[in-house]
């Protein structure tokens, strides 16, 4: 495997990690910016590594009571810990916690009116008072978040069965807005799983492990097309979804979630403050 490599972008104000499967884009706003920089890359050189020592652990069901040695597997560990009465494994949390991580390593010591990293979308920021941080979240839709410095909310991660991971549900995306990008990572993992109709013949499903044969998710059937639904099945699937995510806004373990499936939208009663959509869309 290569080095882990950084390098600035040809904007000169962000810097692009990369190594194997992860791929950083990072930035700060104030503050002393190459100093930062030195100190993500530092940090970012052995993340890999660290993850791939305990990645046997990391890809089993989620247990309360195991430790793990490495930072970023420990917050990981911490992300699921909520889940673990499903089937869930630390691995649903990881592009967060790579996020997480390495805002950490730009912040410490350092003094910055506003700073993220954007891990494929799942990211995590940093913002001081007056500041908004804004982004697109569903790349096929135009959904986008805005988050103040007044909210609490510091990681927003979006999960899909068209995304870079297998989910068991059929939702374009779910979007979520939590505490840290780790535990939104988590979160709109569990949500998009309960986007479904089960039994439904319009959706094709293979075991995991037959797509990839080290899957955390091994032989669970995992989506992999879904022929055009009608405007009730989409709306049901999405209603699945958001009665769960409902759940997790009222334990406090989210902020605010969107749901997208066939143009078809659905928010919890908490997230128009924080996402935002254009165009011809349907809304709860």
């Amino acid at each position: 495997m290569q080095r882990a490599s950084a390098a600035m972008l040809p904007d000169g104000r962000r810097m692009h990690l990369h190594h194997g499967p992860i791929d950083l884009i990072v930035e700060t706003v104030g503050g002393d910016q190459q100093a930062a920089y030195r100190r993500a890359a530092e940090r970012f050189e052995s993340l890999l590594d660290e993850l791939v020592s305990e990645l046997t652990e990391l890809r089993c069901q989620a247990d309360a009571d195991r430790r793990f040695r490495g930072a970023v597997a420990a917050r990981m560990q911490n992300a699921v810990a909520p889940f673990t009465r499903e089937f869930i494994t630390p691995m649903a949390a990881v592009a967060g916690a790579v996020a997480d991580e390495i805002l950490g390593a730009l912040l410490d010591g350092g003094e910055f009116s506003k700073a993220y990293v954007n891990n494929g979308g799942d990211t995590a920021f940093h913002l001081t008072k007056g500041e908004t941080i804004r982004a697109v979240v569903a790349n096929d839709h135009p959904a986008g978040i805005a988050v103040d410095a007044r909210q609490p909310w510091r990681g927003v991660a979006t999960s899909g069965w068209r995304g870079r991971s297998h989910s068991l549900g059929i939702a374009d995306s779910v979007s979520v807005v939590a505490a840290d990008a780790a535990r939104a990572d988590a979160a709109a993992t569990m949500i998009a799983n309960q986007v479904d109709l089960p039994g439904n013949t319009k959706i094709k499903r293979q075991p995991a492990c037959a797509l990839s044969p080290d899957s955390d998710l091994g032989d669970l059937l995992v989506t992999t097309g879904v022929a055009p639904l009608d405007e009730t099945e989409a709306i049901e699937a999405l209603d699945n979804g958001l009665r769960y995510a409902d759940i997790l806004v009222s334990e406090g373990l989210v902020g605010g979630a969107i749901l997208i499936l066939d143009r078809q939208v659905r928010m919890t009663q908490a997230s128009h403050a924080l996402f935002h959509t254009e165009g011809e869309m349907t809304h709860a």
